[in-house]
């Protein structure tokens, strides 16, 4: 297993920074093939997975912490749905000896790179669970997965060999924070990522395929304001203006009612929400809270269900894997366009 420092580097002088490579890692992303400088072709997986046996490494700042892998790891859990589905899109399901911290399914077609994965755990696993299948790289979608109560501190599974990884996107020091996200650091965060396995072709072949389903949305919301409703009752969890929902919802040419929250989500009153009478309001679909259950409330409090919004059904939906930073916002910003035409088309 790589070796790697666990201390955290001196923090970035501005808002959010882009990883810095090691002159070893750039040999990597170059594509060497061998100790003999010999270099194989860029354009299969094959190539990219040769790439990444080179003798090289890469090192990253990583929300803070120092992460130097020597060589691509090989044994990976993933903790969310957003490290799953992102190890998944880059053809790298593997790689993995368990994932944890499911929000939902997958999308079908992964659906069979993890038939044979084992899930460590419905939530985020503990350090036991964690070390009993062996992994040399953890990847989580949250820092909060790390805690000493949770996987693991980062640097205590640094001492047994383990390499760690954030998503980026879901920095939370105000030095790492991406603010605002935008599909441009998400692109970053796969390309880097990409850069750690040695699959740098797979990253550019991936992020052209969300660019083109980008590129198919010409501003359908323009014009309309928008409440992003994730979740709760007595006090809504809603989307603010810098992280994924307020990313997607710039996509969309929609006007986020609560633009002036300077977080990724937040929680407002409902008095807040009809004082500020969204035309459109996109609901997060969970099992555990799911869309349906957010209408009847809506439906069922008098006060929101005078809002036009309620009364006339003008309701979005998108699954919760879609609704944090990964892999599926692309699609997400595409669908949620066609289900914006399909209201125009009712109303007209």
């Amino acid at each position: 297993m790589a070796h790697r420092r666990s201390a955290p580097p001196a923090h970035a002088a501005h808002r959010f920074r882009l990883p810095v490579l090691t002159l070893a890692a750039a040999a990597l992303l170059a594509g060497c093939g061998s100790s003999t400088g010999e270099t194989s072709s860029a354009d299969s997986a094959d190539s990219a997975d040769s790439a990444g046996s080179a003798e090289s490494g890469v090192t990253v700042d990583n929300c803070g912490f120092e992460v130097s892998v020597e060589q691509p790891p090989q044994r990976v859990v993933t903790i969310k749905s957003t490290a799953t589905e992102t190890m998944l899109a880059l053809g790298l399901g593997d790689r993995l000896v368990g994932t944890a911290f499911a929000d939902g399914p997958v999308p079908d077609r992964y659906a069979d790179q993890v038939a044979d994965v084992p899930v460590l755990s419905d939530k985020v696993p503990g350090q036991e669970a964690l070390l009993d299948v062996e992994p040399d790289f953890v990847y989580a979608g949250w820092e909060s997965n790390f805690a000493a109560d949770a996987a693991g501190e980062r640097g205590a599974l640094a001492e047994f060999g383990i390499d760690t990884y954030v998503s980026p996107a879901a920095c939370k020091d105000p030095e790492y924070q991406p603010d605002p996200l935008t599909f441009d650091v998400l692109f970053d965060q796969i390309r880097e990522l990409a850069g750690i396995f040695g699959v740098t072709d797979r990253a550019e072949a991936l992020i052209a395929e969300q660019q083109a389903l980008l590129d198919s949305v010409d501003d359908p919301g323009r014009g309309r304001t928008a409440l992003w409703y994730s979740s709760g009752e007595d006090a809504p969890y809603v989307g603010g203006d810098i992280g994924a929902p307020a990313m997607m919802m710039r996509a969309l040419g929609l006007q986020n009612i609560f633009a002036d929250i300077d977080d990724t989500w937040s929680n407002v009153g409902w008095e807040d929400v009809i004082a500020r009478n969204p035309d459109v309001i996109v609901l997060v679909d969970a099992e555990w809270n799911t869309a349906e259950h957010k209408i009847e409330l809506l439906e069922s409090n008098p006060v929101t269900a005078a809002l036009p919004a309620v009364t006339e059904g003008r309701y979005l939906r998108l699954p919760f894997p879609a609704a944090e930073a990964g892999v599926r916002n692309a699609q997400a910003v595409a669908d949620l366009a066609d289900q914006l035409s399909r209201l125009d088309e009712d109303a007209a």
